[in-house]
């Protein structure tokens, strides 16, 4: 007999699907290393990636890009003048712990020297060590 484990949180710890194979694009964007990214973080790195790829393809939405991520997280914090003993605080953003392996962005419909700039413009954009990866179908 399975027992559910009890939690504070209602939302999954880990993913249901795995994440460390290309499952839509011909393109992706994996992590080899441990991180932890924030709301503010993931949206502003989407932000730039669409940004850099209309730029790239002269603004033809003929590119497809899909992102992995689903916060998983809820990051609290108290006021710095509090005492001890007084709860936990309030939410303040939500975050993803990124594991090594995992396949943060994939894109489709764009060239091989277009990924390759778009790749180079991440890496400066980026906190954690990223590689480029490419399905062979």
């Amino acid at each position: 007999m399975f027992k559910e484990k009890k939690t504070q949180n209602k939302y999954p710890l880990k993913f249901k699907q795995s994440n460390h194979i290309l499952k839509y694009g011909r393109f992706g964007i994996k992590s080899m290393s441990f991180s932890r990214l924030t709301e503010n973080q993931l949206n502003a790195l989407k932000w730039v990636l669409l940004k850099k790829l209309k730029q790239l393809t002269n603004n033809k939405k003929s590119y497809r890009f899909w992102t992995l991520l689903s916060m998983n997280f809820v990051l609290t914090k108290l006021n710095l003048e509090s005492r001890m003993g007084k709860g936990k605080g309030s939410i303040y953003t939500h975050a993803i712990y990124v594991r090594p392996g995992m396949i943060l962005f994939e894109f489709d419909n764009v060239t091989e020297q277009q990924m390759k700039i778009l790749f180079n413009y991440i890496l400066k954009k980026i906190s954690l060590k990223v590689t480029l990866i490419k399905s062979f179908s």
